[in-house]
């Protein structure tokens, strides 16, 4: 943990790089030294499906949610959740700039007796970092 899962309108694919964005939120979770690199991961849902306000086809949407294991203070979590939404709208200017979009974010945290990990990557940063998911 943390994970980013962004869900976006399959009217805005070509105008997303999703690396940038990914890189971003990776290198600023684990500059807060919460978080270990070894159990960050993002990935995108291009959303085929979707409507947006009354339906017109150059309205398009981008949720960004983040999940977190239990046991962060809630001030932690509420600047991480600052800082997380400013890194997306500053990454989707360049579109909203032009384009009609709904831009979401929403951060989860999960309960510690309902979130099961395997992650054989944390040994390799054994040394780099110290804390849990």
């Amino acid at each position: 943990m943390p994970h980013f899962v962004v869900d976006y309108s399959d009217n805005l694919h070509e105008l997303l790089d999703f690396q940038p964005l990914f890189k971003a939120l990776h290198d600023y979770v684990v500059s807060t030294g919460a978080f270990p690199i070894g159990g960050v991961r993002s990935r995108a849902i291009r959303c085929y499906d979707y409507r947006v306000a009354d339906g017109r086809e150059d309205f398009g949407y981008l949720n960004l949610s983040l999940k977190i294991g239990h046991g962060r203070d809630m001030a932690l979590q509420q600047e991480v959740a600052k800082n997380v939404f400013a890194i997306l709208c500053d990454w989707m200017k360049p579109v909203t700039d032009h384009h009609y979009v709904q831009i979401s974010f929403e951060m989860t945290e999960l309960a510690p007796v309902l979130k099961y990990n395997k992650n054989n990557i944390h040994p390799l940063f054994a040394g780099a970092d110290s804390k849990g998911g």
